[in-house]
């Protein structure tokens, strides 16, 4: 298939693997509400216009323009005022007066769906234990999501390991290209042969001994052949389950060195031969996967507390072009480009399959990760409402007091702004950045 196919079917598989998560996610969120007697009257996959929609029972199932989130609607998600009318407060002219302006329109708009015959089925009326898990079943879709293609990715695709089977043989010695100029990577006329090319290796040889000591990993070997520089080895390889032996005199040249990221960092004089590893996929079993699982999801949690120290990053990578951290925040755009670029990459299937499994896993603990945070819009804010609802419950009981009222969620509102303008300004941010100076793959 051609590259350019190969990078169209990867944006377009991260684009389905996007809308999927977000289904999935609200889904959660549908699932525990309707179980809990909650009036549920949308679940939307997307924003802005509706292009499809059926509705069953009391809820709109549909889909709309813009999938770069969704949705359920459930009634009743704010209390009513105490004295059942909304507090408006038309001068609004300092912060308490925009604030208290904020969290009665909110209240107006929400209470303006609900009917006399949803007393019983408002949101605001669960135990506070049941809409914790309602809002954190969202979430925990993702998680779970991500489990699974992570577990996917481990247990029936397997982790590579490099084996001493030689996958491909250089033609010729392609000297260090001078500092500041491209490295060249194909042979002209004048180049020296490898000693491997000359000694007649071939990829599918596995090497099993050198100077008949036996090499059990490459590792081990590049160990051997980098130390080996101006000497010759006895080289002990099976092919075709036929053990050969040859003596290869190993070449003593300047050849680069890279740094962690792949990047070049200058040179030194090594022992060469002209050869590349193989890889097989190994399979992990439960245990394994479970414990891998584990160690994904703490390195996913540092990375997402690390966005707020990394975001002058997206800034410089705007303003810089010279400079781009590979580890910066990256949007939907960026993630996109990536699912691209793994496809098109001249790698095995298998490995480009846990790529994009792993890439998928990543973005869906993003999202469990996320909507998590104790801040409205985003389902932590929900949460904090019903743990502060259950805990003034809680006191109340202690102190033998009436329950009191339900926390008002609608006072958290004036935050939400804030959040929601903070998030805006990020995603618009690194869009930018995905476009002008994209975080790649390779290179």
């Amino acid at each position: 298939m051609p590259t350019v196919l190969w990078y169209a079917l990867g944006v377009v598989i991260f684009a389905v693997g996007l809308i999927v998560s977000i289904a999935w996610h609200e889904a959660g969120h549908l699932t525990f509400a309707k179980l809990f007697g909650v009036r549920v009257t949308q679940y939307m996959v997307g924003f802005g216009k509706t292009i499809w929609s059926r509705r069953l029972g009391d809820t709109e199932y549909g889909v709309k323009a813009i999938p770069l989130g969704g949705y359920i609607r459930m009634i009743g998600m704010v209390p009513p005022a105490p004295d059942g009318r909304a507090r408006f407060n038309t001068t609004a002219a300092s912060p308490l007066g925009i604030a208290r302006q904020i969290r009665e329109q909110t209240r107006a708009g929400d209470r303006a769906l609900v009917t006399d015959a949803d007393e019983g089925r408002q949101f605001y009326q669960l135990h506070p234990f049941k809409r914790i898990v309602v809002m954190v079943a969202g979430p925990a879709q993702n998680l779970i999501f991500a489990v699974v293609l992570f577990a996917i990715a481990l247990m029936a695709v397997g982790i590579p390991a490099v084996t001493t089977t030689i996958h491909d043989v250089s033609a010729c010695i392609v000297p260090v290209a001078p500092s500041g100029q491209e490295q060249r990577t194909t042979c002209v006329p004048g180049d020296p042969a490898t000693p491997a090319a000359q000694a007649g290796l071939q990829p599918g040889d596995r090497v099993t001994a050198v100077n008949g000591a036996p090499i059990d990993t490459w590792s081990q070997f590049q160990s051997v052949i980098a130390d080996s520089g101006g000497r010759t080895i006895r080289l002990t390889y099976v092919r075709a389950g036929d053990s050969h032996t040859v003596d290869v005199p190993i070449v003593a040249t300047e050849r680069p060195k890279y740094d962690a990221n792949g990047n070049p960092i200058g040179a030194a004089v090594i022992g060469f031969l002209g050869v590349s590893p193989d890889q097989e996929y190994v399979r992990q079993g439960v245990g394994a996967a479970f414990v891998q699982t584990g160690n994904f999801i703490v390195t996913a949690s540092k990375a997402v507390a690390r966005i707020p120290q990394r975001i002058p990053a997206v800034w410089d990578a705007i303003v810089h072009p010279s400079q781009n951290d590979p580890n910066r925040p990256m949007g939907i755009i960026g993630a996109g480009r990536i699912g691209g670029e793994i496809l098109a990459q001249p790698m095995p299937v298998k490995a480009k399959i846990v790529w994009v499994l792993n890439l998928l896993a990543g973005f869906n603990m993003s999202l469990f990760l996320l909507n998590l945070l104790p801040l409205l819009p985003l389902d932590g804010g929900h949460v904090l409402g019903a743990v502060i609802d259950w805990v003034r419950r809680g006191w109340a009981k202690i102190r033998r007091r009436s329950r009191p009222r339900e926390f008002d969620v609608a006072a958290l509102m004036p935050v939400a702004y804030v959040v929601v303008l903070l998030f805006i300004g990020l995603s618009l941010l690194t869009a930018v950045a995905d476009i002008v100076n994209p975080v790649r793959l390779i290179g």
